[in-house]
């Protein structure tokens, strides 16, 4: 089957659009073969009314309305490029773009992704798989990280750290027992909004952070946060991270916000520790990195000095900036052949609760217009990933 994903993150920096095939193999394997990968900017004028709309934004239900007609629409532009440039599909799976997350005493009560499904129907003829995190908080679970599955079924053959670092950074522990995943706290958002109050979008490649000193009293209140010693599973986002929490929270405890790159400098920091905080006696042997972060050399470097060695998705096979949307062509496989989308805590029982805290397997998502997908039947259950480059180049052993 040849899906095509669109999805966007929480930095709302671009949509992602990535082709790939997915193929039974007669080992009870799944064959994904990554096919290309696309970042289409947003429409700035939406961009920035989707920013303003993130917590602690409160727009009225008029916007909430507008806002998931045009971001439909603009997913359903992304995916027709995608289909022009990268080839044919037989399925658009799209995670949309998440207005809100509703966690509450470290519980999820509901989620909120954006982009009209049947916009990307319109733009493109194709089924839309769509709203793949509610059928997971539905069943108790936090509906995020939803990447653990892709984790354990291609890199869980070894104790392995599989870390993706987005506006939230998130890490999925595969190999050492329990598959465990959760959110570690801020990757990139809390930069992202001291970035654009300078009027930059990010602190690319981290200049900034390497030019200032970190400021280790505001580091130890930010380190103070309880969401840091919940136990995983557990997630986060802006609602708790936004563009006012660093202030507001050294204000709380009368210590000065760092001025210039000093800020920069602890920012990136308090990622590095938190990250290492949540991998530190795991006993993972080896960490894989993926998402915008892993593009930030300071912030990399740092996490080489606190961890085990580093890789990136990359290395593996997996484009490293596009494994997210990948994620979703999987999911997107699995929903329309009546599969769960969320990996067993305990992989010995394949129907038992999961990682992500729900008590039981779920297929994630609905589908738009809702009707069979052609060519596909209940599909059997998958128990490996086996990524493969178009072309079928070996990847070497990480």
């Amino acid at each position: 089957m040849r899906v095509l994903a669109v999805s966007s993150g929480t930095s709302v920096d671009a949509i992602d659009v990535a082709r790939a095939e997915l193929n039974p193999l007669d080992d009870g394997a799944l064959q994904l073969v990554p096919c290309g990968h696309l970042e289409v900017p947003w429409p700035q004028a939406l961009r920035d009314r989707l920013l303003a709309a993130l917590p602690p934004g409160r727009p009225g239900v008029g916007e909430w309305c507008a806002l998931e007609a045009e971001t439909g629409q603009a997913f359903g532009a992304a995916a027709a490029q995608g289909l022009a440039e990268l080839g044919p599909a037989d399925l658009v799976a799209s995670h949309g773009q998440t207005l809100f997350h509703d966690v509450r005493a470290g519980a999820v009560h509901s989620t909120l992704q954006i982009g009209g499904p049947a916009w990307i129907h319109a733009a493109t003829g194709l089924p839309v798989v769509h709203d793949f995190r509610t059928a997971d908080v539905a069943a108790g679970g936090h509906g995020a990280p939803l990447v653990s599955l892709l984790d354990q079924l291609w890199l869980g053959e070894q104790p392995t750290a599989v870390l993706n670092i987005g506006g939230i950074a998130n890490l999925t522990l595969v190999g050492a027992g329990p598959v465990r995943t959760g959110d570690t706290g801020p990757g990139n958002c809390l930069l992202d909004a001291a970035a654009q109050e300078t009027g930059r979008r990010a602190d690319v490649d981290g200049v900034l952070a390497a030019a200032g000193t970190v400021h280790q009293e505001a580091l130890a209140v930010l380190l103070e946060d309880d969401f840091y010693r919940q136990p995983l599973p557990r997630s986060t986002g802006r609602e708790h991270f936004h563009a006012g929490y660093v202030a507001e929270r050294l204000a709380a405890a009368g210590v000065p916000v760092p001025q210039g790159a000093d800020l920069f400098a602890t920012l990136t920091e308090l990622t590095a520790c938190t990250v290492a905080d949540a991998i530190t006696g795991t006993g993972v042997r080896r960490v894989v990195v993926s998402g915008g972060g892993a593009r930030n050399p300071v912030l990399m470097a740092r996490l080489a000095e606190l961890l085990p060695p580093l890789r990136t998705a990359t290395d593996a096979g997996l484009d490293a900036d596009a494994k997210e949307a990948y994620l979703f062509a999987l999911l997107g496989y699995l929903s329309v052949h009546g599969l769960p989308g969320t990996a067993s805590a305990d992989p010995a029982d394949p129907d038992g609760p999961r990682a992500t805290g729900a008590r039981l397997p779920a297929v994630l998502g609905s589908l738009t217009p809702p009707v069979a997908v052609p060519g596909t039947t209940a599909g059997r259950p998958v128990r490996r990933l086996v990524v493969t480059p178009a072309g079928g180049q070996i990847i070497p052993e990480l």
